[in-house]
């Protein structure tokens, strides 16, 4: 059995590979390959807003592998330093269910999430985009300007984030410009990321320019929003999984509530696009957005990654598990 810290997966975790992982999977789960139910969320009566999150999910084809990530999600963390996701994935052989890795959940989530980002921003944004706006400067942050410099090497990129020391520090770090809002931030932008922690939405219709693609990835509960419903109608939606969006998104939730949208309003999955089974982006000047949740066997792929270039380079900790 592996183990795997944060460190180690940041080492090993190369995201030009990541993203050809994830690309994969993506087919493989149009084309049937994997059982990926909903996550489960645990929160008992008197603990809100903390609870735990559960993301099994079976690879049906050889090799098969059972995956489990869990996670324990305490929003009070970023107070104290610390990740508010905490937690870890399991991987397991898919015949005798032998334990074959156990790696640090926040850390592979963050690179499989912004790996998947860029994947989306590949199939989605037009070909002549140059200029990305990313909000948020939390755990994403970082991680999604380095993996949209992986398609876009020579993309300017703006940054905001509701903390300016923050956001300044971070955009001296990684050759970004800082922007003192949001709306600064997007305006003309070919491609804007929103990474953010936010409840309420605050990304609007009329900042926006014809022909930009959006990617929604901080919202991942009913509960939170960062697409106002105006903009969710306006643009050509495209998701991870319809299931999954239609029950745990509030970015398309809330738009549904309003009354901006119908179900019928996401246009494809990923998958779907990636095979060849829906065009995606029909014209330069439509408005595309790509909503983001994640799902276990996108982990799977991710840790599988991990696992065989961590052996190849003699890293990562192996334990013998007593069976």
């Amino acid at each position: 059995m592996m183990l795997l810290d944060a460190q180690a997966l940041r080492t090993v975790l190369d995201l030009p590979g990541c993203i050809e992982a994830m690309r994969r999977v993506f087919i493989d789960t149009a084309n049937g390959g994997f059982h990926a139910p909903l996550r489960s969320r645990v929160r008992p009566a008197g603990e809100s807003p903390n609870g735990m999150t559960l993301m099994p999910s079976l690879r049906t084809t050889a090799p098969r592998r059972w995956c489990l990530k869990e996670m324990v999600v305490t929003p009070a963390n970023a107070a104290r330093g610390l990740d508010p996701l905490q937690g870890v994935v399991v991987l397991h052989d898919g015949e005798d269910g032998r334990v074959l890795a156990i790696a640090d959940a926040p850390a592979l989530t963050t690179l499989r999430t912004a790996a998947t980002t860029a994947l989306a921003t590949r199939t989605f944004a037009r070909s002549d985009a140059r200029t990305v706006a990313v909000i948020g400067t939390g755990a994403q942050g970082g991680t999604h300007i380095a993996a949209l410099r992986t398609i876009l090497p020579f993309a300017h990129i703006r940054l905001w984030g509701r903390t300016p020391e923050r956001a300044a520090a971070l955009a001296r770090s990684t050759g970004c410009e800082a922007m003192p809002s949001i709306e600064a931030a997007v305006r003309d932008a070919d491609v804007v990321c929103t990474v953010t922690a936010a409840i309420d939405p605050f990304l609007r219709p009329e900042w926006l320019k014809p022909g930009c693609h959006v990617n929604a990835v901080g919202s991942s509960t009913p509960a939170a929003c960062e697409i106002e419903p105006a903009l969710m109608a306006k643009a050509s939606l495209f998701v991870d999984r319809r299931d999954a969006a239609l029950a745990e998104s509030g970015d398309v939730r809330r738009a549904l509530a309003a009354g901006a949208i119908g179900e019928d309003h996401i246009r494809a999955e990923l998958g779907d696009v990636l095979c060849g089974r829906h065009p995606g982006r029909r014209s330069d000047s439509e408005i595309t957005l790509y909503k983001s949740l994640g799902f276990g066997a996108l982990d799977l792929a991710a840790l599988e990654l991990a696992i065989d270039n961590a052996q190849a380079r003699g890293l990562g900790v192996q334990l013998e598990w007593s069976r």
